[in-house]
């Protein structure tokens, strides 16, 4: 089945490709914007006609949601909403995101995308590429009056300070009928209902000590949730969803998050599909100035769907075997510990697959002073399969490891192929003052596109205040952080 956008749509969309290079920001937004609707339109008819099997359906259901957030966000920008250059690239970059995503999950169900989507990608990112010159003339226009603003709009709740015996959550989630709702669904359910997804304050949802085996979806207009549990070991949340078995890798998720603004904390986010089911997502976020501390995300192969937007990880473990840490959001894990667990025989292992595909989208993975070990399932058999730090999902990949502790079971070579040369010469990889068995830059890959940072000048560009400008938004939560290198 061909990707199923109309001819008069794709010929419209050409059109726009064709001549937004020429529009100002206003107008190439709403020209964008303009094609966004048209192909969220077109995606709804065909689900509507409901002759296509189960999985295709599903698919389609991420498309539309997926154009869906990506429309919304554009509206934001046409609205007068303060915001910088820098906030437009990461905006428009999950945008592409989105796109990708919807044309991937197609795929993903046999229903093949052709060249069909390749106008509306051409006009997405040459939106992209108009914002990505502003930002290089106006670096961090009117950026300081805007966090300024939205640390006060967020200050009430501090995450790292939040307890469960002083402090009052507004909705509270236990197995045992202790609290006001039996499933995280129904705290979601009921905040949806109330309201205050209108409002700007944040809403901590407390979720006791317990396994709930639920597919959780918070939902765009969900804004400012925290979810907090009674630590990583007792409160888990767990699913099982994978693509061989009708989901696609979007859908796949346990846990899934398109609100802006999403904290979270002492909660275990775990798919159980295991290493013989390919693709199954325990973590997808798709939200803007995301904080994940002190949480666990276990699965095997995609267990972290790093989706889009700005993402922070602080003292975390995450445990997988392929592309387990992937996605195309601007994303830093500091301190955390990255656990690669036993794959099916003849796998290897890959930690990450970034999927960058324009040098214009500001995202990439920055994995720093984090500790990369095997699993208790994989230590004793570790050199029985290779591992490797990454591999290039797109054609501009780009992850960053530095000041992190590998163990010896990361192979000499240190990063892996997708297939053949592809993107070899158009990624970013780099390493800087590594430590451990598995650090040794001597028999790396001689790529193009790999580099060994030879100075704190140059791996500053990847740390928590040059990469996510978090030194502004993460300190309202309390979490420890460091900004430089």
């Amino acid at each position: 089945m061909p990707f199923p956008f109309a001819t008069p749509l794709l010929l419209f969309l050409a059109i726009m490709a064709s001549s937004i290079s020429s529009l100002d920001e206003p107008d190439a937004v709403r020209l964008l914007r303009t094609g966004i609707v048209k192909a969220r339109s077109e995606i709804y008819n065909v689900k509507r006609r409901r002759f296509e099997r189960g999985n295709v359906q599903t698919a389609l259901g991420d498309c539309h949601t997926l154009y869906e957030e990506a429309d919304s966000r554009l509206a934001g920008m046409l609205v007068g909403e303060n915001y910088s250059a820098d906030d437009a690239r990461i905006w428009l970059s999950a945008a592409v995101a989105n796109h990708r995503s919807c044309l991937d999950g197609l795929e993903e169900v046999g229903a093949v995308p052709s060249a069909d989507g390749n106008n509306l990608t051409m006009l997405l990112t040459g939106a992209l590429h108009l914002y990505d010159k502003i930002a290089a003339v106006e670096e961090r226009k009117c950026w300081e009056r805007v966090e300024k603003e939205r640390l006060r709009e967020n200050g009430r709740i501090n995450l790292a300070k939040w307890n469960a015996a002083t402090s009052k959550p507004d909705y509270v989630v236990a197995k045992d009928g202790s609290g006001t709702y039996t499933t995280i669904n129904g705290a979601v359910a009921a905040l949806a209902r109330d309201g205050r997804r209108r409002r700007s304050e944040r809403v901590v949802i407390y979720v006791k000590a317990g396994v709930y085996k639920e597919n959780v979806e918070i939902g765009m207009q969900l804004k400012n949730v925290m979810v907090v549990g009674d630590g990583a070991d007792k409160t888990i949340v767990t699913g099982n969803r994978n693509v061989p078995d009708g989901a696609t890798t979007y859908s796949s998720a346990t846990f899934g998050v398109s609100g802006d603004g999403f904290w979270a904390r002492d909660i275990t986010f775990e798919n159980t599909a295991g290493p013989g089911k390919q693709q199954a997502v325990a973590l997808r976020l798709n939200s803007d100035r995301v904080v994940v501390y002190r949480c666990t995300i276990k699965g095997y192969q995609d267990t972290l769907f790093l989706h889009s937007l700005r993402q922070f990880y602080r003292d975390c473990q995450i445990y997988g075997t392929i592309d387990f840490i992937f996605g195309n959001a601007a994303a830093v894990l500091q301190n955390c510990d990255i656990f690669v667990r036993r794959p099916i025989r003849h796998q290897a292992n890959m930690i990450t697959a970034q999927g960058r595909d324009d040098p214009a989208e500001a995202t990439g993975i920055s994995i720093i002073s984090c500790r990369v070990r095997a699993a208790p399932e994989l230590a004793a058999v570790k050199g029985d399969f290779r591992t490797y730090l990454g591999r290039p999902w797109k054609r501009f990949s780009r992850t960053v490891i530095m000041t992190t502790d590998l163990d010896g079971l990361i192979d000499p070579k240190g990063w892996g192929e997708w297939r053949g040369d592809f993107a070899l010469s158009t990624l970013f990889y780099a390493e800087f003052k590594n430590t451990g068995g598995g650090s040794s830059t001597r028999f790396r890959v001689h790529w193009p596109g790999f580099h060994v940072l030879r100075s704190a000048e140059e791996a500053r560009r990847f740390t928590v205040a040059g990469f996510l400008r978090g030194d502004a938004w993460i300190p309202a939560t309390g979490v420890p952080f460091e900004a430089g290198v």
